[in-house]
């Protein structure tokens, strides 16, 4: 049975090596292998834990997702969001999503983003009731959709 709950400190190594297993998918679409996820260090996680809200996806002792919420403004901006590729389809994704819907309810809005090859996680964030709000172009491979949802 999986469990959601709030992130510790101690947590920041299982859920980076979660982050980098569901990231490689991500590097591998868009040919670079240094995109941001994948080269952030243990201690920025735990930084992220300590400063922003982070939920993690339990199952049994084992991490299996994890995403983060910080608050600017009145706007909570969604990162990170990640799920171990062998649990990926399970619904794992909306559920945390729909947490930490929960988890900042005074949020007026949430933003986030992901590229634009990334279907699989623009058909999520639709369900989940976002919609493209803009899209930028950062390089010749990668074009960021931004999203946003109003409760």
């Amino acid at each position: 049975m999986t469990v959601i709950e709030c992130a510790r400190p101690g947590d920041a190594g299982e859920i980076l090596t979660v982050q980098r297993a569901a990231y490689v998918g991500e590097a591998q679409l868009y040919g670079d292998p240094f995109i941001p996820p994948l080269v952030e260090s243990a201690d920025q996680v735990r930084r992220a834990v300590e400063t922003a809200v982070v939920l993690v996806a339990r199952d049994g002792g084992r991490i299996v997702g994890a995403v983060r919420g910080r608050m600017s403004g009145t706007t909570c901006l969604v990162g990170r969001l990640v799920v171990a590729p062998d649990r990926q389809g399970a619904g794992i994704g909306g559920s945390l999503l729909a947490a930490l819907h929960a988890e900042a309810a005074t949020a007026l809005a949430f933003d986030l983003f992901t590229g634009h090859l990334s279907e699989a996680n623009l058909r999520l964030y639709r369900r989940q009731g976002y919609r493209e709000t803009g899209r930028e172009r950062m390089s010749d491979h990668l074009t960021l959709v931004h999203m946003r949802r109003e409760p």
